[in-house]
């Protein structure tokens, strides 16, 4: 089974960007779904955004629409969360996923990465 592997958080001042990378250890199918969500402390697992693997379709939460972006990098088997005019709030721990469902649900991912901190100051 594929393995994914986040890399690229650390901590930032408000206004910043940060762009996070998932890795997978093997070839991810052509029809998958890859996904980004985060987890606050204290709170429940949120969804960021998700991407069909081979086409642009894609989807964001409402509070990072606008300054997200996911963006795929089908020969090295990675895709990245691109995040633009970081926010306090958006400090949590993001995980990368690959599912096969267009779906905002975590329970539709199969795959996860262990995820990555952000830490963005005020």
């Amino acid at each position: 089974q594929v393995q994914l592997t986040e890399s690229g958080g650390g901590l930032v001042q408000a206004g910043s960007s940060l762009t996070l990378s998932c890795s997978a250890s093997g070839r991810i199918y052509s029809s998958a779904v890859v996904a980004w969500f985060r987890q606050a402390p204290g709170k429940e697992r949120e969804f960021v955004g998700l991407r069909r693997w081979k086409t642009p379709s894609s989807d964001y939460g409402d509070s990072v629409k606008g300054r997200f972006t996911i963006s795929t990098d089908s020969p090295k088997n990675t895709f990245y969360l691109q995040m633009n005019n970081l926010r306090p709030e958006d400090t949590a721990v993001y995980s990368c996923a690959i599912g096969s469902q267009y779906s905002r649900g975590e329970s539709d991912y199969r795959t996860w990465g262990r995820g990555t901190q952000v830490t963005v100051s005020s």
